[in-house]
């Protein structure tokens, strides 16, 4: 119980004793107005000492501890003497030193303000997976599993759109066969799975005093103490190696684009603690695999404007697409965050969420335009690509529940689809028909 609220008690504890005290002096002294003819002595002489003990009065009125002769008919004639007790303690609630209550005051009223507490949650308890692909590995695997987030793949696929992207933007420009562009997106793929793990874990390892403070994070395997912070260190570790494992098997120039993004990586925790926009960090971070597919395919940033320009606005759209769907996302954690003292852009724009939702959208879908334009892309990306997305971005903004953990939840993981869908297919339809549209004009010129 609060300090406040046992303050409160007593002193209605101790209005209620003066109240009952007040009323029985009065009414045993009309009782023996009323009946003084077989009125007793000592109830008066118990009962009146009693109430002045009650009414805490000084002690100078409470010795009645005097013979006397009454003269009063009622009574016997003989002398009594009134019983004079020892002063019983006051009740402890009573008796213990109060600090001042805070009141506060209004024209016509005195009143004691009162706050009731929320009811706490129940606590959470672990239970180990039963179902999904975490039930089928041995039983000290699955907390590794669940701190690169294996169960929960929508991540990944955030991290490895903007690669996609990239990667069917520039293959009109390397002139690249699809079979070349299918094999690069999957090792772009098997890149985002590992180095998204990575970043899950140096995450953790951030936020390992945070978590076990917010209700969707306190059963991380790190907040639970199911992974020590030296084991997770060391898990870290080979997930980098087997990063740059991957990352060799592209063109060397790729390797120089791609070292930057791990500071990034190790500061986006970091960020959450003393911005209000870590999601724009975390943008940055996510983003930079739309800058890899233009080396991955031999296009030079540096020697090609009409491609760095490209790769430039389509790493901007990207970040503005980050920023939208991580600040839904954040909507989940955004009393817990408020309490933990964890900084958002969602608890910073709580109030107009959606007109930064809306302004954000604007801002992806002009800098994916400007991206298409830089290229020389076909009607099949703007009309697919950069259409597709702004449909499906103004439907999800105006449906989404932010109040709701589980619509939020459920836009989050599916808008990677629904969007980064629209965007892929644009790209690649775009991508497909440039393709064949110059095979076939080179058919045409061998034959002539």
């Amino acid at each position: 119980m609060h300090v406040f609220e046992e303050r409160k008690l007593e002193a209605i504890y101790e209005k209620y004793l003066l109240l009952v005290a007040w009323y029985s002096k009065v009414y045993y002294k009309r009782k023996a107005a009323a009946h003084r003819s077989n009125r007793s002595p000592n109830i008066i002489s118990l009962t009146m000492p009693a109430c002045h003990r009650l009414l805490r009065l000084p002690a100078s009125r409470r010795a009645l501890s005097t013979t006397k002769t009454t003269s009063k008919p009622w009574l016997p004639s003989q002398s009594y003497t009134r019983l004079s007790p020892t002063p019983r303690p006051l009740s402890p609630l009573l008796s213990t030193p109060r600090s001042p209550i805070a009141y506060h005051t209004t024209s016509k009223l005195l009143t004691q303000t009162t706050t009731t507490p929320a009811p706490s949650p129940p606590p959470q308890i672990y239970t180990p997976p039963s179902t999904g692909l975490l039930s089928l590995l041995p039983p000290s695997w699955v907390p590794y599993a669940e701190l690169i987030r294996l169960d929960k793949p929508a991540g990944t696929y955030y991290l490895y759109l903007p690669c996609l992207f990239s990667t069917l933007l520039a293959a009109p420009l390397s002139h690249s066969p699809p079979s070349t562009v299918l094999t690069y997106s999957l090792l772009f793929l098997s890149g985002a799975i590992i180095m998204r793990g990575a970043g899950c874990t140096i995450n953790d390892l951030w936020d390992r005093n945070l978590d076990p403070h917010v209700t969707r994070t306190r059963l991380r395997p790190i907040a639970r103490r199911a992974i020590t912070p030296l084991n997770a260190l060391l898990f870290t570790g080979a997930q980098l190696l087997t990063g740059l494992a991957i990352l060799l098997q592209f063109p060397t120039s790729c390797f120089y684009y791609a070292t930057p993004s791990l500071l990034l990586v190790a500061l986006y925790p970091l960020a959450k603690r003393v911005t209000y926009y870590p999601q724009f960090v975390l943008g940055l971070t996510f983003s930079w695999g739309a800058i890899l597919g233009f080396p991955a395919l031999g296009v030079d940033l540096l020697s090609n404007t009409a491609a760095l320009t490209a790769a430039g606005l389509l790493y901007g759209s990207n970040v503005a697409w980050t920023v939208l769907y991580d600040m839904i996302y954040a909507h989940q954690d955004i009393k817990d965050d408020a309490k933990a003292g964890i900084k958002s852009i969602a608890l910073k724009h709580d109030k107009e969420t959606k007109q930064v939702l809306t302004g954000l959208a604007v801002v992806q879908v002009a800098l994916l335009a400007g991206a298409g334009v830089a290229t020389g892309a076909g009607p099949a990306f703007f009309i697919g690509g950069c259409g597709g997305a702004a449909a499906t971005l103004g439907f999800m903004i105006k449906r989404v529940n932010l109040k709701s953990v589980k619509d939020c939840w459920w836009w989050f993981v599916n808008g990677c689809w629904i969007t980064g869908g629209a965007i892929s297919l644009g790209l690649g339809a775009d991508y497909l028909v440039r393709y064949y549209s110059e095979e076939e004009k080179a058919v045409e010129k061998e034959e002539q």
